[in-house]
């Protein structure tokens, strides 16, 4: 008798084992009440923690920060710029992250001793320093010696410091193409970097998708830290309304929100690519 699609896939996970379907819902279910009890349980002590200050809500005062209507239009709240400008930065940095990422992952397996040391010191350096330390040295060190502006300044912080995350997942990405495909490479007498361009890197390319984005996550996490040097982003722009109003629950629970926002739709799309470009064997 012929295998229903369902039965097979279901009979094929989990090294051959059945999964019947109810099980992968009630997996889901029980995600979805787990993060709710956490979200429930969050909400609950902040509102006994604000009961026993005496604090007074003023919720209703929120919503200027993010939108409000002027002479017949919208006008964008302080906290809603900083959310654009936070999405940007992250974006920029994201993207220099990577093309520093690679460039490091390559040097660390070059066949030059020196490039491989380099790019070994670079990244436990980076690894294992704070990234608040690393935020002070290159905007009070580097930053005057060659005229960096705060901005880039904090965009080449964030850069630096993920780049060192990026450089081991895109070399255990390279290091998951079969040696094959070098020797197939060399065969076509392609050189290293060609080899590189041409045939390992998009092949690379399946295999740190996924952590790739949950880097992504990372970074718009790590991007609130800027704050301490002043640059223009959310988590500024939360202070600053809080040292104007003193509603400090109000607008730190606002802005958690709006990163959670940004945080939750990038870990989908990270869930996303580990289900589209999962490795079988």
């Amino acid at each position: 008798m012929p295998e229903r699609p369902d039965q097979g896939d279901a009979t094929r996970a989990h090294g051959g084992a059945p999964m019947p379907i109810y099980r992968r819902h009630r997996d889901s279910v029980l995600a979805i009440l787990q993060f709710a009890a956490l979200a429930i349980g969050l909400v609950w002590l902040t509102v006994a923690g604000a009961a026993q200050m005496g604090y007074n809500w003023q919720w209703y005062r929120v919503p200027q920060y993010i939108v409000r209507v002027y002479e017949g239009g919208l006008l964008w709240g302080p906290l809603t710029l900083g959310f654009i400008e936070t999405i940007r930065l992250s974006a920029i940095s994201f993207v220099l992250t990577v093309i520093l990422g690679i460039a490091v992952a390559m040097l660390r397996l070059a066949r030059s001793p020196v490039g491989r040391v380099t790019a070994t010191v670079y990244i436990e350096l980076i690894r294992n320093t704070p990234l608040l330390v690393q935020l002070y040295i290159v905007y009070f060190v580097l930053a005057p010696l060659v005229g960096l502006e705060r901005y880039w300044t904090a965009i080449l912080c964030l850069t630096l410091f993920e780049a060192a995350f990026a450089a081991e997942i895109f070399r255990g990405g390279i290091m998951g193409v079969p040696r094959g495909q070098w020797e197939a490479a060399a065969s076509l007498g392609l050189t290293r970097l060609q080899a590189y361009r041409d045939i390992i890197l998009p092949q690379a390319v399946r295999l740190v998708l996924p952590p790739l984005t949950g880097l992504a996550v990372s970074l718009v996490k790590h991007s609130s830290i800027v704050s301490v040097i002043a640059v223009f982003e959310l988590t500024t722009e939360g202070r600053n309304i809080i040292s104007d109003t003193y509603m400090a629950f109000e607008i730190w629970l606002t802005v958690a929100a709006m990163y959670l926002a940004i945080t939750v739709s990038l870990s989908l799309v990270a869930a996303w690519l580990e289900k589209r470009f999962a490795v079988t064997t």
